[in-house]
């Protein structure tokens, strides 16, 4: 709930009145009350030691003596202290009957004279002198100075104060004033002092009652007229305080407060010169704290005047540069390949690639493009940095490659080329790391140069994708004169590549985790089966999985590429399907040389093919099948000018690509050389071409020989 500073300040002013009138209150009725405690103390105590020294000291020890006679010989027939408390009216009447002989004497009536006397005198309430017995701790009555109903006979006894019983036996016979207050005698202030002979021989004491009830009652009188005035003392100071304080602080503050709400409403309907005008006809002149407020409050109001014209400046340059940025990116994005599929037309590879930038514009890049009919040309990149310095050093990068490469460079030759170009004048000292690869699409052959990039992930035909560790060179612009390597990947039908940059591995979780390469190529071995698209789609949902919320912190950039094979118009091959035994070889190798012989092949070829087929097919009614049985297929064809004789074999045993064993080395001898592999190797060296590929469930082993 808002409350104005209005009520507010009426609430904090009159809580702090009445807590000071509360408080000045308190203190002068104790102050009062003390001072009339004081003085009726002192009064009463003066009277009783005046009625004591007043008193014949002689004629009053007569008088106790007579009394104590009789009350004695009353405590010797009760066989101790008479049970006064339960007496009846007839014991009481008994009981005061002996003591009229006390009444008769001369020394009772000179006491009760003068007795009376000072009561008249002074206005007290009672006066009496008694006897205070310290064995019986009671108080017996030896002449009242009252009169009429209150005036207590002789021999009346009461219980001492338990303060006066312990002044007794401390032989402390002054009893000092107090204050009392009974229901049948109202507020008393009573005082004893003793009374002794020459001897200093306690006698008896003299005792003196004033009344305080009219005191009392002026007392509260006082008090209540004490507040009614410090009511009215309150009322008038908090009348003029608030007028003041309304007048000082809340009117002022108020204008403040009218002049700050209306900045920016008026700013927005009646411009910046109504604006000012509110704030600056302010007067105030309070010689405070509010006078510098509102002087601070002028001063506000010119700084954010000021602070609006710069930051409508600033804001209308941040929406051009974010304009731009956005053109930026749609320029970058149109500089990267990014129709797909990218070559309808061309049914031997399907490639796909995706760039997701850290930041509005990024430094990673790919890019594939034909050479020639035959060629393709693939490119990953990654320059240092982020933004715009390293959006515009990958337009310059990316464009020298390009032009190198259609320039007919080897990839070795577009990259010492490149780097010696982005080493001129680079001041800025960035860099790019950069892999190309240049594939011969009717072969399968690519040449590739890393130029310390990430390694590429392969995967052949039917089994998974594993990292090709490459022989990586410096990074390009960071040295001139930088050398570099190639090195040959043959692709076979199936065959499949994925090239990236580092914000793949390098993509990083809440807890400071790394994607890493052992994550990415199980994400790519979770999609090998799929599309180059829906591959990159799987790659990049698992690392959206892996960072959760955390931010990105670089250029995300991938490319897939899948080889299918060079489809040619082939004439119809000829067909024979046997059981994979080595009972079917004579059958297998009549068929393909009754073949040849029709198409005249010389007898050396004749003889290189025949071994070929023997040692293919032995291999495969040998391993395909294992224990159990399955047929084989071989079909060939004739093709080309000169003509080529085309023969392939197909089975649908277990996955195995015989290509991807290693060479024996010739140069040992018999005994040293590892046992197997020989027989594919001189396979491979008597024919021209051999290809290896896993479709459709089956091995296919195809191979190549001129025969005219």
């Amino acid at each position: 709930m808002k409350v104005s500073l209005r009520i507010k300040t009426v609430c904090a002013v009159l809580f702090s009145a009445l807590m000071l009138a509360g408080t000045a209150a308190v203190i002068s009725y104790r102050v009062y009350s003390a001072s009339i405690y004081n003085h009726f103390e002192s009064m009463t105590m003066n009277l009783a030691k005046t009625t004591a020294v007043t008193l014949d000291t002689e004629r009053v020890k007569a008088l106790r003596d007579a009394v104590l006679e009789i009350y004695r010989d009353v405590c010797e027939e009760s066989g101790g202290t008479p049970d006064f408390e339960h007496f009846s009216d007839a014991d009481w009447e008994a009981y005061y009957g002996r003591y009229d002989t006390v009444l008769e004497m001369s020394e009772y009536q000179d006491t009760l004279d003068v007795l009376h006397k000072i009561r008249e005198a002074n206005q007290v309430s009672s006066i009496y002198i008694g006897y205070m017995d310290s064995e019986t701790l009671y108080g017996i009555y030896l002449a009242d100075g009252s009169t009429g109903e209150d005036a207590c006979l002789s021999g009346t006894c009461d219980p001492f104060e338990e303060s006066n019983a312990a002044r007794m036996k401390q032989r402390e016979y002054d009893f000092p004033a107090y204050v009392t207050n009974y229901p049948d005698y109202g507020w008393l202030c009573s005082a004893g002092a003793g009374i002794c002979d020459s001897n200093g021989e306690y006698v008896a004491t003299a005792l003196v009652d004033i009344s305080m009830d009219e005191v009392m009652q002026n007392r509260q009188d006082f008090l209540r007229n004490l507040c009614l005035v410090l009511a009215g003392i309150t009322v008038v100071l908090l009348a003029a305080l608030i007028y003041l304080m309304s007048k000082i602080i809340i009117a002022p503050i108020k204008s403040l407060a009218w002049a700050a709400a209306s900045f920016v409403s008026d700013k927005g309907k009646h411009g910046e010169e109504n604006v000012q005008s509110a704030i600056s006809k302010l007067k105030i002149h309070t010689g405070d704290e509010i006078e510098f407020l509102c002087a601070s409050i002028k001063q506000m109001e010119q700084e954010i005047n000021d602070y609006i014209e710069n930051l409508t400046v600033i804001t209308a340059e941040k929406e051009r540069m974010g304009a731009e940025l956005n053109v930026a990116t749609e320029i970058q994005a149109s500089m990267l390949p990014c129709i797909f599929p990218a070559f309808p037309e061309r049914e031997e590879f399907d490639i796909y690639a995706s760039m997701n930038p850290a930041k509005e514009v990024g430094g990673d890049f790919y890019d594939f493009f034909l050479i020639d009919k035959d060629h393709l040309a693939l490119v990953m990149a990654d320059v240092s940095g982020k933004g715009v310095p390293a959006a515009l050093f990958m337009v310059i990068a990316k464009t020298l490659l390009k032009n190198s490469a259609l320039n007919g460079s080897s990839p070795k030759e577009i990259l010492e080329k490149v780097n010696n170009q982005l080493c001129e004048n680079n001041e800025a000292e960035m860099f790019v790391t950069v892999w190309i690869g240049i594939l011969t699409i009717s072969s399968g052959n690519m040449i590739c140069a890393n130029a310390g990039h990430e390694y590429p992930a392969i995967r052949r035909a039917g089994g998974a994708y594993e990292l090709f560790r490459d022989k990586h060179g410096f990074v390009l612009a960071g040295m001139e004169g930088a050398r570099y390597r190639e090195y040959e990947m043959k692709f076979c039908p199936g065959d499949a590549l994925f090239v990236y940059t580092d914000g793949v591995a390098e993509a990083t979780n809440k807890n400071d985790e790394l994607f890493g390469t052992e994550r990415m190529l199980a994400a790519l071995n979770k999609g090998k089966e799929k599309g180059c698209e829906t591959l990159l789609e799987t790659v990049q949902d698992e690392i959206d999985r892996f960072v959760g919320d955390a931010p990105q912190f670089d250029d995300i950039t991938m490319l897939s590429f899948l080889y299918h094979g060079c489809k040619k118009n082939e004439p119809a091959a000829e067909e024979k399907i046997v059981a994979a035994k080595t009972e079917s070889l004579d059958e297998v190798l009549e068929f393909v040389q009754s073949r040849l012989k029709e198409k005249n092949c010389p007898k050396k070829a004749q003889t290189q093919i025949a071994i070929a087929v023997e040692e293919i097919f032995v291999n495969i009614a040998n391993y395909a099948y294992g224990e159990e049985e399955g047929p084989a297929t071989i079909q060939i064809a004739f093709e080309g000018e000169p003509l080529h004789a085309v023969i392939r074999f197909m089975d649908e045993g277990t996955p195995y690509n015989p290509l991807e064993k290693k060479d024996p080395d010739t140069s040992l001898s018999a005994e040293e050389r590892e046992i197997g592999g020989l027989g594919i190797f001189m396979v491979k060296k008597s024919m021209d071409t051999m290809e290896y590929a896993y479709q459709d469930g089956k091995n296919i082993l195809t191979i190549q020989k001129v025969i005219g």
